[in-house]
């Protein structure tokens, strides 16, 4: 378990914070999360939904805005860190990483989720249905197909598990290790500093 009671933990391009609720009830009232994202207004939907929800642990939450490239937190800070389908996102991936290096504490984890940029054809195309067919069309409904009709070319511009293990390796971590999940249509990359 990367989270755990009394943890001090980063969600990093937290969105409107699902990892970082799940993260809230891992390292309990003794423990503190923080949820920082470029966008005001994702971050104004993480809060609101925070003081929605009654349960207390929802207290160690903190949102803060910031820039994933410029971590507004001291050195060796963090227990573990998480980014959700961030990095993609992200203009600089190596300055990025070399930040989460920077905040996490030696012999800590980071656990980076994201599209998986298959080197398989197959799961390439099942992957671009999927997202042609079920993401983009159920956003469509929410009013927000403009904002998931990238996917699939920020999906081909990212890196592979191969190359994301060089890259955390390449900014210091002591091991990386990719992981397909979902039948490879997503990655876990999992690096200790």
């Amino acid at each position: 378990m990367m989270a755990k009671l009394g943890s001090n933990v980063l969600d990093l391009c937290c969105g409107s914070g699902d990892l970082a609720f799940l993260l809230s009830q891992k390292v309990g009232l003794n423990g503190q999360v923080i949820g920082l994202d470029f966008s005001r207004e994702q971050l104004m939907v993480a809060s609101s939904r925070q003081q929605s929800q009654s349960k207390a642990c929802y207290r160690n939450l903190k949102w803060v805005q910031g820039d994933a490239l410029d971590l507004p937190f001291s050195d060796c800070y963090f227990d573990a860190i998480t980014m959700g389908y961030g990095l993609r996102n992200v203009i600089d991936k190596f300055k990025a990483m070399k930040e989460v290096y920077r905040v996490l504490k030696p012999g800590s984890k980071a656990s980076i989720l994201d599209f998986n940029k298959s080197t398989d054809e197959f799961r390439t195309s099942i992957q671009g249905w999927m997202i042609d067919n079920i993401v983009v069309p159920v956003a469509a409904g929410y009013g927000l197909s403009e904002e998931y009709q990238y996917l699939k070319s920020s999906i081909q511009e990212f890196l592979t598990g191969e190359e994301l293990e060089h890259l955390a390796l390449k900014v210091g971590f002591s091991s990386a290790k990719h992981f397909e999940v979902g039948g490879g249509l997503m990655g876990n990359l999992v690096a200790t500093r």
